[in-house]
C-alpha cells in the first residue's frame, strides 16, 4: 500500500511501483495518489491525491472535515488490506499519523523522501524513529541529521539526477526548440521559472519580469507548470509579450544563459542541467516575516544545491531581500563570463558528485520488496 499526498509524490511513487514490479511480478497494490501511479499499479487509486493536496493554515483549515474523512479511509483500508509493506511519500503530516496507526497494527512501514524535519518541526524525528522501520533519503545530509539522533537511514540517491538526465539524452538541438515553442527572437534567453502554486507565481513573477527588463539584450522565457493556465500567467504577468512554455523547463534551462528561481525542487533541477540561477522567494516581503522564518529554519540556507554542498554557491534572495533591484545585482555576472558564474558552475559540479548516481527508485523498490518477503516468510 502506498500513500503519496501530490503531484510529485504520485511521479516519485509510480517509479517506485515500476521497480517493485520488476523485483516481484506477483506484486500487488492499493494506493492514495494520482494517474502516473495509477498507470503502473495497473488499477484506480483508493482517493485521488487531488482531494488531498492543500496548501497554507487557511486552507487547511477549511478543509479539515474533508481532511479527517481521507485519514479514517486510509487508516480503514491500511486495516482491511494489511499489506506486506506500507510505503509512504514525503506528505508528512498524514503520513506520520499513518505510520503512527500501521505501527499499532505490526504493519512494516517504509518512508520514502523525508519529510524536512532538518530545516524545521526536528520534534518530528521522535515520531518516525518510533514509527518508521525504514527511511530512505533521497538527500545525502540527511544521513548524518539522522544519525545525530540515534536513527540509521538510507540514501538511495536524488529522483533529480535520473530524470534531468533523461531529459538531457533526448533534448531537440536548438534550433528546433525554439521553432517548435514560437521563439523568434534570436538574443540569448533568460529562463524564469516562478514556481508551481499560482501563490508563488502571483508573488515572484511580476518581480522577475521587472529585474530581467533591465537587460534588454536578453529576452526572457516562463518555464511554465502544467497544472497553471496560461490565463493566468498572463493576468499576473501583465506583460503582452510574455513567452510561455509548458512541459519542457529542462530543455529551456539548458538554452537559457541563465535563471531565475523560485526556492523549491526547481533549483536543483536547474543546477543539474548546469544553469546558473538566483534563487528567489518572495511571500508578504516584510521584514519581520523573514525574522519569524530565521527562527524556525534550523538550516544555514533554503536552497538545495546550497543545503547539498554545504556552502552558498547560488544566491537567495528571501522575503523583503527578495527585490527587483537584488535579482538584477546577482543576475548580472551570470549572464557573461566572471568568476561567480565559473563559481557557481564548480559548485553544481561538486554537488553532483555528492549526489551519487544510484537510481533512487530502483534501490529503494529492492529494499521493500526484500523487506516484504521477509515478512511474508
Amino acid at each position: 500500500m502506498l500513500i503519496a499526498g501530490e503531484a510529485s509524490g504520485d511521479l516519485h511513487a509510480s517509479h517506485l511501483i515500476k521497480w517493485i514490479r520488476n523485483f516481484d511480478s506477483e506484486a500487488e497494490f492499493r494506493f492514495f495518489g494520482g494517474d502516473l501511479m495509477a498507470a503502473e499499479a495497473r488499477r484506480s487509486p483508493d482517493l485521488h491525491y487531488d482531494r488531498m493536496n492543500v496548501m497554507g493554515f487557511s486552507e487547511v483549515l477549511r478543509r479539515l472535515p474533508s481532511l479527517w474523512r481521507n485519514l479514517r479511509q486510509a487508516r480503514r483500508l491500511l486495516r482491511e488490506y494489511r499489506p506486506d509493506a506500507l510505503i509512504l511519500v514525503d506528505y508528512p503530516g498524514f503520513n506520520l499519523q499513518m505510520a503512527k496507526y500501521a505501527h499499532r497494527l505490526g504493519i512494516r512501514t517504509h518512508y520514502f523522501i523525508s519529510p524536512k524535519v532538518w530545516a524545521w518541526k526536528e520534534y518530528r524525528v521522535k515520531r518516525i524513529r518510533r514509527n518508521v522501520d525504514r527511511m530512505y533519503s533521497i538527500l545525502p545530509f540527511e544521513v548524518g541529521f539522522y544519525r545525530k539522533h540515534g536513527y540509521e537511514v538510507t540514501y538511495v540517491g536524488n529522483p533529480s539526477v535520473q530524470e534531468i538526465a533523461h531529459h538531457m539524452g533526448h533534448i531537440p538541438p536548438k534550433k528546433h526548440f525554439m521553432e517548435r515553442q514560437g521563439l523568434d527572437d534570436a538574443r540569448p534567453i533568460i529562463a524564469l521559472l516562478p514556481g508551481s502554486r499560482r501563490g508563488e507565481i502571483r508573488n515572484n513573477l511580476p518581480l522577475m519580469l521587472e529585474a530581467v527588463k533591465r537587460f534588454p539584450e536578453f529576452q526572457y522565457v516562463v518555464g511554465a507548470a502544467p497544472s497553471v493556465s496560461e490565463k493566468f500567467y498572463r493576468e499576473v504577468a501583465q506583460d503582452p509579450g510574455l513567452k510561455l512554455v509548458f512541459g519542457c523547463t529542462p530543455t529551456l534551462l539548458k538554452y537559457s544563459q541563465a535563471a531565475i528561481v523560485t526556492s523549491g525542487t526547481a533549483t536543483l533541477e536547474t543546477a543539474l542541467v548546469g544553469t546558473p540561477q538566483v534563487v528567489v522567494y518572495r511571500a508578504n516581503g516584510m521584514a519581520i516575516s523573514y525574522k519569524i522564518m530565521e527562527r524556525l529554519l534550523k538550516v544555514k540556507y533554503v536552497s538545495l544545491p546550497n543545503l547539498i554542498v554545504g556552502n552558498e554557491i547560488v544566491p537567495e534572495l528571501l522575503v523583503h531581500k527578495c527585490t527587483a533591484d537584488s535579482i538584477a545585482r546577482e543576475l548580472s555576472p551570470l549572464l557573461q563570463p566572471s568568476p561567480r558564474r565559473d563559481f557557481m558552475l564548480q559548485g553544481y559540479r561538486n554537488m553532483q558528485r555528492r549526489l551519487g548516481n544510484s537510481v533512487a527508485a530502483e534501490y529503494a523498490a529492492e529494499l521493500i520488496v526484500d523487506s516484504a518477503a521477509g515478512v511474508r516468510s
